[in-house]
């Protein structure tokens, strides 16, 4: 699969695609593009973003960068690489995976499967996020109705008695395999259905031919900061990176610190309005991104990678 194949995944479910210099981009909110595929790393040219923006009528744009990329906050994609083995897990997720496996049977299932009964898990995940109007039910639909059929796309699920009780989509780009959506059910949860479709799929992707690694997610703008942390304990890992929001020129005046300030205030009073919570994280993620890397706050998961001298605090 190619990144245009996902690119007409995008356009099934509605999505204005852009194509770049450096990247794809599809209509992540009004007015707002998201790089794609999401575990490249750009250095687009500064007429690149001014054409895309002009041309188009773009308010914000989100990208991964290098980390010698000039600004952008320090973040982090979470990746995993082979060899991933049982063994390999702590004994918390060993005996986790251990327990999940024993209550699920992990096996790919239809799109269509996905679309109708996969709802129930995806609302019920959203709500564990408070994001739960950041979706509708003929929005999840629709996204697993476009992805029958093209090729790289696959669905997993584990299930109980016939009963979904967690779910992947994944699509492999090149020789990377990308997770756009995990979801599971809060009642299952007491009996790791977690650990059991992570661990399984994981070592299903990781054993195809050709296979580099798995790219899970890119640090969320408005997800709880322990959204990851499940990931991280069954053996994933963040990999350092810059996440640049490059504001419209007539804009980028006004997204200032003052700017965040009153955005922050007004999601502490509507705390699940995706729209601000989407806005709160682009101008943090922005204003972060112009200061230097030694002076920004570093996200948790990286500490790991400075106490093992595989990142330098002073780098930049």
């Amino acid at each position: 699969m190619n990144p245009e194949i996902f690119a007409e995944w995008m356009r099934l479910q509605g999505h204005r695609v852009f194509r770049t210099d450096s990247s794809f981009w599809y209509d992540a909110g009004p007015r707002v593009l998201q790089a794609f595929p999401y575990h490249w790393l750009i250095a687009p040219a500064e007429k690149e973003i001014r054409d895309l923006m002009l041309g188009h009528g773009i308010a914000a744009l989100r990208y991964s960068t290098p980390l010698d990329f000039p600004e952008g906050r320090m973040s982090y994609h979470v990746i995993l690489r082979a060899p991933y083995e049982l063994d390999s897990l702590r004994s918390q997720a060993r005996n986790g995976v251990k327990r999940g496996l024993e209550h699920f049977k992990v096996k790919q299932i239809s799109f269509e499967r996905l679309a109708t009964e996969g709802w129930v898990l995806q609302q019920d995940t959203l709500a564990r996020q408070d994001r739960l109007r950041s979706m509708t039910q003929d929005e999840w639909e629709r996204l697993c109705r476009a992805a029958h059929g093209l090729p790289g796309f696959e669905t997993w699920a584990a299930t109980r008695d016939g009963e979904l009780a967690g779910a992947v989509i994944i699509c492999r780009i090149d020789d990377v395999f990308n997770v756009p959506y995990a979801l599971s059910h809060s009642r299952f949860l007491g009996e790791h259905v977690n650990n059991a479709v992570f661990f399984a799929v994981s070592r299903e992707m990781l054993a195809r031919e050709g296979v580099r690694e798995i790219f899970f997610t890119v640090e969320s703008l408005d997800a709880p900061p322990n959204v990851d942390e499940f990931k991280f304990r069954m053996g994933l890992e963040p990999r350092a990176v810059r996440q640049r929001v490059d504001f419209h020129p007539i804009l980028n005046p006004f997204a200032t610190p003052t700017l965040h300030g009153i955005t922050r205030s007004l999601l502490r009073r509507d705390p699940s309005n995706p729209r601000l919570a989407k806005a709160e994280g682009m101008l943090r993620f922005h204003v972060e991104g112009k200061r230097c890397v030694t002076e920004q706050n570093w996200p948790k998961c990286l500490q790991s990678l400075v106490d093992a001298g595989e990142l330098n605090l002073s780098a930049k």
